[in-house]
Parts: C-alpha cells; structure tokens; sequence
C-alpha cells in the first residue's frame, strides 16, 4: 500500500462556517496526501460534510486558506472546484432521471466535435468504466433511462461520473451507504486503483469497518475543529471513537426514574416504509426516548411516518388502542405531536403573525358552532406566550422578527396548544443558541411530568444525554441498540452508531 509522497496536494487551514448561531467549523484544518485514501471521521455535527462541500465549492467559507499543489486556490463555485480537479460524491443523489445513464455520465464535461455531443466519443469514455462496474451495476444499459435504476445503481452512476473525470481529488462522502456489500467492494477496488494511480480520495462513511479496510489515514473532527490525525494502521476502532468524543465532562442529565406503574403510551411494531426496516419501540407515560445513531439511518424518518406525514405500514397503538395515521390531521387527532428541525419550511409561515403561527394547529379547540372566537385565540397564544417565556414585540408581529430560539418556540407552542400526548422532535435545538436550548430542555421536562411521551431525534450526541431515559440507535432504518439511564453517554452513543464491538460488517 503506498501513501504517496510526504508533502501535502491538499492543504486546508483556519476554515470556518457559522450558520446563524451555529458554528459549523471554526478553524479547521486538513492536510492530505497523493495516492492516499484519508478518511474524515467525528461524531454528528463535526463538520465532516461542511468541511468537504467547502472544499467542492458547494458552501462559502466565512474564513478558508486552501492548497492544491502547493499552490493557493480560490474555490467559489462546484465549476470552480471541478476545473481544479476536484470531484464529489454525496449520499444526496443528483442523477436527472430523464436522461440516459450515458448523458449521466458525461453531464458536464461532455465531448464535443464543432460544437455538438459527440456519441461515439461519449460512449468510448463512458463504456469501458460501466463495463468494470457491471458486477455491482447488473443489467443496466447506456441508453436506459436513469430514473428507472435503483438508489443503488444511480449511486453506482454518480461515483462513475466522478470518476470519469479523473480527479485529482475525489470527495467521497457517504457514497457507499446505499451500496450493498459486494457493490461496496467493486468501489473499494476502483478506489484503490485511483489511490495506486496517484488520486487523493477523503472517505466519509458510517460504516467503521468500511475506514479501516480501505483508509491509509484519517483526520478526526470535534465540534467543527480538527484534534487529530492518525495512521490507520496503527490504531483501533476504539481508540478512533474515544478521539472522537474526547475527554468529555459528563453531561447534566435530565431524566430520572419512571413510576413503575406509569402507563405504557405508544407502541409501534414492524414500521416499514421510506429509510424503515422493520421499527418497533415502546414508550411509556413520562418518558423521553431518544434516536440515536449517526443521522441519516432513519431517525426522521421514524417521525414524519408516526406523524402521519410519509406512508409507512405496521401497526401504531397509542395508549392500547391500535390507531391508523394517514395524514397529519388523523395524527393530530390522536394526539401525536411534530415539531419539525427545519423551522424554516416545515414549522412556520415566517410572513404570518406570531399568533397565527401560534393558534394554527389548535383553532377548533376554541372555535364556537364551527366559528373561531378571537378572544380566546388571542388569550391561549398570549398564555403560550407567557408560559414558554418567549421575547416578543407583540402578537401581531411577523413570525419572521423573532430570534432563532424565539421562533422555535413558536413551533413548540403551536403544538402545546393542541394537548398533545406524545411529541415528537426532530432536531428541536438545531441553529439556536446555549441559552435557548436550555429552556427547550425545559420545556422537554414539563411535557413529560405532565404525563407525555417525547421521542427526540437528535444530531448532537450530547443533547440525548442530557434530556434522555432510553436511547434507541438506529442503523439503515432499524433499531439495532437501546441505551438505559446512567448508561446513555458520549462515548457509547459514538460506538453504538459505529457498531463497535459488534463484530458484524454492515451490508
């Protein structure tokens, strides 16, 4: 296995990225070598993602120094980032289904002769590499449509478009979590091919056992900052997750002991659909329970189908009774609660007054023969308003004036006001400050002493041990651990997500 020479083709310093209140990255650094495949590895929220989209020219730093060869670059664009050499894989797909696998391939770079695609010079670069993917592609022709692939094979797709253009750096983040195992090896041996040929590849994978097959180094991320890089070879998985979460002070915890009588509220059995395979859980009266894992394994997507907001078959039974949720409405009616982590587009009407905002979800609890009652709309957003101790100008003002956390109190409040029995959070304290985040948790411990049931997806590990009872890790849609009380911490929250110590090779 070579690694290459010594000096860096890719030197990243002092990038940084805040998002509102959020620091994304604050000062990170990379350095990458030639003929390596350099795996990037932290906990949800490190800024793995941030990080590489800064380097493909998909987000603009707020501060950056970038090297390529020694040389400094400007990247302000992906087109920027592709006439450098660089090329990016994500788990998000980009195919157009309405062309061919082959104008998929050669989408961007396409050979011309005076002016025109040429097809028979598309076809000499593109076939040869579908032919040394045809193990894991199976029968997938070059004039097919690529709407009518599989998730697997346009993912196979997108990684030959990358390859096609013969990077100088190939960005690999997350491209393998579709793939089944014998379609993750057939990458894994064009990748090193690409490493042996001298490319540089940063790997992004959830999959532990996936970095330590194929990575030579690897640089590890802690909220947004850079701590270390290892030699593959002369390290653990253990070692890699204790890097990972560091050393760490242990988190106030909210939860306590249940009554042993306290009712069970929710069951949900064999939940299949979109990222589900399969979920089956228990909650109880009082209880907060927590979806651990790294994201994008299901988490959100065990929410919205419990809300009613994607299809999903099983069987719900909210307390001891088996109910059937198609929509929102029927969820509503249930008295299923969803407070969405994208306050922008799911949770608000950002033009709307507060009160609106407020009453909307709600508006027949206090509606007379059909006929709303503005006395009474405007009494319970003001007692919301009070009660979750939001900072507002007045009712009447735009939802759009508010703080962050202000407005994700909104958010909350609507929902509070339909009496709900279980609420569901997805990512609540995302983009919003220390301070509103702890009166959120707030809000979380008064919910579940009034006898509700809260499930929280979350994308910092920390949060789940501060607000938590059970914890249920969930991998490629299903729930693979479960974490009790004093035994929900960093760092076993990191090694469950990774499967550490399992001694299974995920497929």
């Amino acid at each position: 296995m070579t690694t290459g020479e010594k000096t860096p083709v890719l030197e990243m310093r002092g990038v940084s990225k805040r998002y509102g209140g959020v620091h994304a990255l604050g000062g990170a650094r990379l350095a990458a070598r030639a003929g390596e495949v350099h795996g990037l590895l932290g906990p949800n929220g490190s800024g793995k993602s941030t990080l590489n989209k800064v380097l493909a020219g998909s987000v603009r730093p707020d501060t950056a120094e970038i090297s390529l060869g020694g040389e400094p670059v400007r990247i302000g664009s992906p087109r920027a980032a592709a006439a450098l050499g660089v090329a990016a894989v994500y788990q998000q797909l980009s195919v157009l289904p309405d062309l061919s696998v082959l104008d998929n391939l050669v989408l961007g770079a396409e050979p011309t002769r005076a002016g025109l695609l040429s097809r028979k010079a598309a076809e000499a670069l593109a076939l040869p590499l579908l032919e040394r993917l045809s193990g894991a592609l199976g029968e997938v022709r070059s004039e097919q449509l690529a709407g009518r692939l599989t998730p697997s094979q346009q993912q196979l797709i997108e990684i030959a478009k990358a390859v096609l253009r013969r990077p100088r750096i190939l960005i690999l983040d997350e491209a393998t979590a579709s793939l089944h195992r014998d379609q993750v090896q057939v990458v894994f041996d064009l990748v090193r091919e690409l490493r042996d040929a001298g490319c540089c590849i940063l790997f992004v994978s959830h999959r532990l056992d996936e970095v330590m097959a194929l990575c030579d180094r690897a640089t590890i991320l802690r909220s947004g900052q850079t701590v270390a890089t290892v030699d593959i070879a002369e390290t653990t998985p253990e070692e890699l997750v204790r890097t990972m979460v560091g050393d760490v002070q242990a988190a106030e915890r909210g939860h306590r002991e249940l009554p042993e009588d306290a009712p069970t509220l929710l069951e949900v059995e064999h939940l299949t659909g979109s990222g589900l395979d399969g979920v089956s859980l228990t909650a109880r009266a009082g209880e907060v329970i927590g979806l651990g894992g790294l994201q994008g394994q299901g988490q959100s997507e065990l929410l919205q189908a419990l809300f009613g907001a994607v299809r999903a078959s099983g069987t719900v039974r909210v307390a001891g009774r088996q109910v059937r949720i198609g929509s929102p409405r029927e969820a509503r009616r249930h008295g299923i609660a969803l407070v969405p982590g994208d306050r922008g587009t799911q949770g608000l009407m950002a033009a709307r007054p507060i009160q609106e905002n407020l009453s909307i979800a709600s508006l027949g609890l206090r509606s007379v023969a059909g006929a709303l009652v503005p006395a009474r709309e405007r009494a319970a957003a003001r007692r919301m308003v009070d009660a979750l101790q939001m900072r507002i100008g007045g009712l009447d003002d735009p939802v759009s004036s508010l703080s962050g956390g202000n407005a994700q109190k909104v958010v909350f409040g609507k929902w509070l006001l339909t009496q709900p029995r279980v609420v569901l959070l997805d990512d609540p304290t995302k983009g919003v400050d220390i301070g509103a985040k702890g009166e959120i948790y707030r809000i979380i411990r008064r919910l579940v002493a009034d006898g509700a049931t809260v499930i929280i997806n979350s994308s910092e590990d920390r949060e789940l041990v501060t607000v938590c009872d059970r914890v249920l890790v969930l991998f490629e849609g299903r729930v693979r651990s479960e974490i009790v009380g004093e035994q929900i911490t960093e760092e076993r929250l990191v090694a469950q997500a990774l499967r550490i110590g399992e001694g299974e090779q995920a497929a």
